[in-house]
């Protein structure tokens, strides 16, 4: 009988804190290590008995602690939470070596399905015409640096060999390693002494690309074609995206030479794993002709090689891997402007696409498998032919992005300067839609090499032509969407055409071609509702229908984020389902598939969560093989720093399609009952939420001094601006320093006001609510997710952070409000999902935040302190040190922060 989970990260998580204990007992002698861990203890003695005298003792200690020991403090419970990430990660590893026994794997979704009367065919077929796409980000929520992620994947490692050491001899001299390592941890400074630019997050973005994509990928496509049998060649239908260098929303930084560095560092990590992969390819192949037989395609690469070296006279396999070693490295210095670590041992001209030297290598593959059989099907080679297929020269898939008001202002310029409109942004909807129709009906350009424009009008330009540049060097699926930011209206899309039009990459004719789609991204309560009639219109423009009709379907980007602090967790979600199945009607209508892009963050405020159950939570007809879902943040570290975690998040998310593929025209499809409670619901919490948010006098003035937001806004953790707009307002707040600050307080509050006034109001009969939550995955997965923030909230906590605000009136008034609902929300979900206390029906996820508890609200607790020392005007650096290392600790421990 296996260890329970939560035991396992109890002994490693005790494992890896007597590691650190003992170098900090080493390095700083015991009177530290005594204070630290009689704080520690007395933390724990404080939440396993829940005593006003534990909790005085517990407050008492903290407060004598001097300023530099308070700093010294919060490194320690700061370093203790990360060891405690490492461990759930490692015991998430070793549950993950279960293999294809799991259920969120390809093999589990087969299985299931074949159960519900779905044949392995038919996945196959799926498929075939399928696209799944996770697009990393660079969402500033990763409070992380990139030297402690290497040092917890130093230390990760280390438990590994743990686990598999066959001598205490050996078990010793891990230990001993493990030691070393978690010294350099403790003596690593956690937070970044600079703000990242945007070099720094591409780097950091191609360093998830190069450990874990390029690598794990192509095993994951050879296991599931074992999984999958059958004759038919699987499509790669896994993709990688990236924001990384194109989303220019709010970000003045990211500018045409950027684009450029981040799609030169991508072309370059992927060109240089397939040289290494083709060196290494050309050592093993030293197969001779005098022992062998090759094809006459094989033969003649070989030949075109023109390799002269005598040693490789009669061994053709390696000769025609060293001509397409010599290509692939000429195409390496094209796309980077460097030569590569090895030089070819000829010049040789450079592959014009990704598909041309795909087919040199599977020349080379058919070769042998005609000569030798099926010994080849499997193996570096297969392999390699498979990652350019996925990657490409490009890697990642760059995605444009850009505020609809930009490009506005963009368009009229140009058109103005041209003498076409004087005052474009004056006409009216269907103005702007007749003359932009117009102008996209010829090629005469509007931008005159002559005139001189704004630098805004000269920065988008100069973008877009860094974006045609891209797709000449590295290939048409460099770069395939433009994501319109705040779309509103059916001239919102068409602008980006306009613009294409300019640098050549949208060209009128019949038909009217563009290599760039421009695709809507609705973020609001009130966008979100209007998106189904925005997209009608759009798609029925015929020269839109001719643009989408070659490829058959039309993507369309949904916000969590905006939507959720618009209008409160519950309509956020409602109103994207409800968007979701509406866009899909109106695109069957057209004769088109709806390919929905997930704007996901990783709090539950932002649409976090499980990616599984979200994903089988869709409703009826709106996933059909094709998602892109974004990762941001401190999502992505947790998902994809480590490879074998990596392959768990990929198997998992392409098990989830599979399977909500085919099961949600039946098992996910919304009754008629199950709308009408979830739209009353709906309308009650949004009422809740606005009459508090958005409609209470002083409450942007309670929310700026009762949760750290000033003091996120010091951190170094990346290159956007906290706020769109220079005013205090939620508004123009961006929403991830909005969920993260109210993380910080523990309030949580993005993740679930308003649910307990909904249910009171609504009018609805428990038991019905409870039959909701055991029948529709959605509501189901809704309220897991509430209730996990729930069980992460505290209440005195958050209390205790209301007392930074000075306005006392104010401050009672509206935590008063807060936590009365919170109080009402806790039992409404305790008594639809039937439990007594939280998470009582998911007692792993229970213990592990139980087990971070303890370490997480001492540090809340001198944060509150150091901030208060702050705001009255003391500038010591330790304070400020202090007040970002707290906030390092509360995010490490909480996890998904933003």
């Amino acid at each position: 009988m296996s260890t329970p989970i939560p035991e396992q990260l109890r002994a490693t998580v005790r494992f890896l804190g007597k590691v650190l204990g003992d170098v900090i007992r080493a390095e700083d002698g015991e009177a530290v290590f005594n204070q630290i861990e009689e704080t520690r203890q007395a933390s724990v003695a404080f939440h396993r008995e829940g005593t006003a005298a534990a909790a005085k003792a517990m407050a008492e200690r903290l407060g004598a602690l001097s300023l530099p020991d308070t700093v010294r403090f919060a490194h320690a419970f700061a370093c203790f939470l990360q060891i405690t990430n490492i461990a759930e990660d490692h015991i998430q590893r070793r549950q993950g070596r279960g293999g294809d026994a799991r259920h969120d794997t390809l093999a589990g979704a087969i299985r299931t399905l074949a159960g519900e009367g779905v044949g392995r065919e038919q996945v196959v077929e799926l498929l075939q015409r399928a696209l799944i796409a996770p697009v990393i980000t660079a969402h500033p929520s990763e409070v992380r640096r990139k030297s402690v992620l290497d040092r917890a994947g130093a230390i990760a490692s280390g438990l590994d060999a743990h686990d598999c050491a066959a001598s205490d001899v050996e078990r010793a001299a891990i230990e001993r390693e493990l030691m070393r390592q978690v010294s350099i941890f403790w003596r690593t400074r956690l937070l970044r002494s600079v703000k990242p630019g945007l070099k720094d997050e591409i780097e950091n973005a191609v360093s998830y690309f190069e450990r874990s994509f390029l690598p794990e990928l192509p095993r994951l496509y050879a296991h599931w074609v074992e999984v999958l049998g059958g004759p038919k060649p699987l499509n790669s239908f896994l993709r990688l995206g990236s924001w990384v260098g194109g989303d220019r929303d709010g970000n003045p930084f990211v500018t045409a030479q950027v684009m450029r560095q981040a799609t030169a560092r991508q072309a370059g990590a992927a060109l240089r794993t397939y040289l290494e992969a083709i060196n290494a390819l050309g050592a093993e192949l030293s197969l001779s002709v005098r022992l062998a037989q090759v094809t006459p395609k094989l033969r003649a690469l070989a030949d075109a090689a023109h390799d002269r070296s005598e040693q490789r006279a009669d061994e053709p396999y390696r000769q025609a891997l060293t001509g397409v070693y010599a290509r692939t490295a000429a195409t390496y210095t094209r796309l980077t402007g460097e030569p590569p670590a090895r030089p070819p041992a000829m010049d040789a001209a450079p592959y014009d696409s990704p598909d041309d030297l795909k087919a040199d290598l599977e020349t080379v593959l058919e070769s042998l498998l005609a000569q030798h059989g099926s010994l080849f099907e499997r193996g570096p080679l297969p392999d390699l032919i498979r990652a350019v297929d996925t990657f490409g020269f490009h890697l990642a898939r760059l995605d444009l992005r850009q505020n609809s008001a930009v490009h506005g202002r963009t368009c009229a310029e140009l058109l103005k300067v041209a003498g076409v409109c004087d005052d474009y942004e004056a006409l009216d909807e269907a103005q702007r839609r007749t003359l932009l129709i117009a102008e996209l009906s010829h090629g005469r350009p509007l931008r005159s090499p002559f005139a001189t424009y704004s630098e805004e009008t000269e920065r988008e330009i100069e973008v877009l032509m860094a974006a045609a540049e891209a797709k000449r060097l590295c290939g048409k699926d460099v770069i395939r969407s433009y994501i319109v930011s705040n779309t509103q209206t059916v001239s919102d899309l068409l602008e980006v055409y306009l613009l294409l039009k300019e640098v050549g990459l949208f060209t009128p004719g019949d038909p009217p071609r563009t290599q760039i789609f421009a695709e809507p991204l609705f973020e609001t309560i009130g966008d979100l509702r209007a998106a189904p009639q925005t997209l009608s219109e759009y798609l029925a423009l015929p020269l839109i229908r001719r643009l989408v009709e070659p490829i058959g379907l039309q993507e369309v980007m949904i916000g969590y984020s905006d939507s959720n602090k618009d209008g409160s967790y519950l309509t956020s979600t409602w109103e994207l389902y409800q968007t979701s199945r509406a866009l899909g009607r109106v695109a069957r209508g057209e004769g088109l598939r709806l390919q929905l892009f997930h704007g996901r963050g990783g709090a539950v405020g932002r649409g976090g969560g499980s990616s599984f159950d979200a994903i089988l939570a869709q409703p009826g007809g709106t996933v059909n093989g094709r998602i892109r879902i974004t990762e941001q943040g401190e999502v992505v570290a947790n998902k994809y720093a480590d490879p074998e975690l990596a392959a768990q998040s990929l198997e998992t998310l392409t098990a989830a399609t599979v399977l909500a593929s085919f099961r949600n025209e039946a098992a996910s499809q919304v009754t008629e009952p199950h709308a009408k409670a979830m739209e009353a619901l709906s309308q009650a919490s949004f009422a809740a939420y606005r009459a508090l948010v958005h409609e209470t006098p002083g409450f942007v003035d309670y929310f700026y001094a009762a949760t750290p937001i000033t003091e996120i806004a010091d951190l170094n953790i990346g290159s956007r601006p906290t706020s769109r707009q220079a005013s205090r307002s939620i508004g123009g707040l961006r929403a991830i320093p909005w969920v993260f600050s109210w993380s910080q307080s523990r309030a949580m509050l993005p993740g679930w006001y308003g649910f307990g006034s909904a249910v009171e109001s609504a009018g609805l009969d428990m038991n019905e609510l409870t039959e909701l939550y055991e029948a529709w995955p959605f509501f189901s997965s809704a309220i897991a997710n509430m209730e996990m923030v729930l069980a992460k909230s505290d209440m005195a906590i958050a209390g205790r952070y209301a007392g930074l605000v000075e306005d006392r009136a104010l401050a009672d008034a509206i935590f008063g409000q807060i936590q009365a609902e919170w109080e009402k929300t806790c039992a409404a979900v305790l008594k639809i999902t039937r439990q007594s206390a939280l998470l009582d029906n998911n007692p792993d996820l229970a213990a592990a935040i139980r087990a971070r508890l303890p370490y997480i609200d001492p540090l809340n607790h001198l944060q509150i302190e150091l901030i208060r020392r702050r705001r009255r005007g003391d500038q010591d650096e330790a304070v400020r040190e202090g007040i970002h290392l707290t906030i390092n600790g509360v995010a490490a421990g909480l996890r998904n922060t933003g």
